[in-house]
């Protein structure tokens, strides 16, 4: 833009010097005065003037000067007249010149005047026109700054203890207005430049000098560049209006499939449909969205315990954290007894909120078989995947007993006793044989739960249709984790 600027001044300036040196060459040559008088026209030209001296010279001397030129000259001197008689003329008469240049001088100063207005008009307008072009250019200059500095706000670091959410994972994103605004600004110079390339060639450019010709030259280029760029940024803007409208379309449909979930939950009830499922136990919780009213409930609670084993069957459909498979919660401590995967952080075991991170992956959609288990000595725990160990460490709530007449919540994180729950720690997907006992379970246990070889019943809690209430759309449907889960 500076160097825009200094370009144009110097267009300017170098048309006005043109302008300046074409009216000074021509000015004087309608204006030449006569040749003078010589000495032998000298006595004619006293003559034919003194009449009038009482009149011109005794206006410009007084009378004394008046007699004394009138009075007897002296013999043998060369008679000079060296007086000048002033004789005021109106602006609107020009001055007579001998010969036949008088007769065209007029005439050609009226056409370099009215030639002088008109390149003066000329230039005004191009330099107000320069003008307005110039704060069109740093007030949309601006406007793109500061859409580049809304568009790429960073979102706020993600804590485990977040805020709670409600409703729905996302909403659809609102346009921000600075792009509405960048886009109506790019439509008012995009008119403004529609019309400068119309009046360009219009403009009378045959006795016009070449640096403005050059400057005009100069701006056409930089409005095309300054084009060039408001088209890229048109089309980047584009481009991420169409990936916001496809997350939006995602969205949309996820909550579709939210409400029909829920509409064949409520036909369900309304029709009185409850299941028996043969043996008891075979069945699974199914929660197809994430949010912060779908759950389970366990209708039993935990006694005190200064050692458990906890293990169950759980496939995710989580695209990002695996969230809160269960949660023991307490009256005096939320976080009692949690298993979660919150984000971008692994996979967490919280005794009396305090944290051991486990070294699982479970983000594959596929049925896995989980087990954690702790003691309160020296606060050792090991964690299995699939019947293997993954993990293990001390040093984890030493010393702590579980507390007892607490709430067992699958599939939502709690923030009080039995609710407030987040939506962006909701677990997704599908549990089963939930089961917890009052001792830690020997490596060879947990392999045999999990290739189905044993079934082992939890001696704390166990995984029965009667004992599992569902809530907020959360389903139950038929399951054999002998078969199902591993053919999945």
């Amino acid at each position: 833009l500076k160097f825009l600027a200094v370009l144009l001044a110097a267009g300017m300036l170098a048309f006005l010097g043109a302008i300046i040196c074409i009216i000074a060459s021509v000015h004087p040559a309608g204006t030449a005065a006569p040749a003078a008088p010589t000495a032998a026209d000298n006595d004619s030209a006293a003559a034919a003037l003194l009449p009038a001296a009482d009149k011109g010279l005794g206006a410009l001397h007084g009378p004394a000067e008046a007699l004394a030129s009138a009075g007897p000259r002296l013999t043998g001197s060369t008679p000079l007249f060296s007086r000048f008689v002033c004789t005021p003329l109106s602006a609107e008469c020009p001055a007579a010149a001998p010969g036949p240049a008088a007769a065209a001088g007029p005439e050609e100063l009226l056409a370099l005047r009215s030639a002088a207005a008109q390149l003066r008009r000329t230039a005004l307008e191009q330099k107000e026109r320069i003008r307005m072009d110039q704060e069109t250019i740093r007030e949309l200059t601006g406007k793109l700054s500061r859409c580049e500095g809304g568009l790429h706000a960073a979102p706020p670091a993600a804590g485990l203890r977040a805020a709670p959410r409600p409703g729905t994972m996302g909403h659809p994103p609102a346009e921000p207005p600075a792009v509405r605004e960048l886009e109506e600004a790019v439509r008012a110079l995009q008119e403004r430049i529609d019309r400068i390339e119309q009046e360009l060639p219009s403009r009378p450019n045959g006795s016009a000098p070449t640096a403005p010709a050059l400057a005009r030259d100069a701006l056409h280029s930089k409005m095309e560049q300054l084009e060039e760029q408001l088209l890229a940024k048109i089309l980047a803007l584009q481009k991420e209006r169409h990936a916001a409208n496809t997350d939006r379309s995602q969205q949309q449909h996820d909550i579709e499939k939210e409400l029909n979930a829920l509409q064949n939950r409520v036909a369900e009830l309304e029709h009185g449909e409850s299941p028996v499922y043969s043996p008891p136990d075979a069945f699974k919780v199914t929660i197809p969205v994430q949010n912060n009213y779908m759950y389970a409930r366990m209708k039993k609670s935990l006694p005190e315990l200064y050692a458990f084993t906890i293990c169950m069957w759980l496939k995710s459909k989580a695209l990002s954290g695996l969230g809160t498979p269960f949660s023991y919660s307490v009256p005096t401590q939320a976080n009692e007894i949690v298993l979660l995967e919150w984000g971008s952080n692994p996979l967490e075991l919280l005794i009396n909120d305090k944290v051991a991170q486990l070294p699982l992956s479970l983000k594959d959609k596929a049925w896995h078989h989980v087990c954690v288990a702790w003691t309160t000595r020296d606060g050792k725990w090991s964690a299995y995947q699939d019947g293997e160990q993954r993990g293990s460490g001390e040093n984890l709530a030493s010393w702590h007993a579980i507390k007892p007449q607490g709430v067992i919540i699958l599939g939502q994180e709690q923030d009080t006793l039995g609710g407030r729950f987040d939506a962006t720690q909701a677990f997704v997907g599908e549990l089963a044989h939930f089961a917890v006992w009052d001792h830690m379970l020997a490596p060879a246990e947990i392999l045999a739960l999990a290739n189905c070889t044993s079934h082992l019943q939890g001696n704390v809690i166990q995984w029965d249709d009667q004992a599992v209430e569902v809530f907020g759309g959360a389903s139950k449907a038929a399951f054999t984790a002998c078969d199902d889960g591993r053919k999945a």
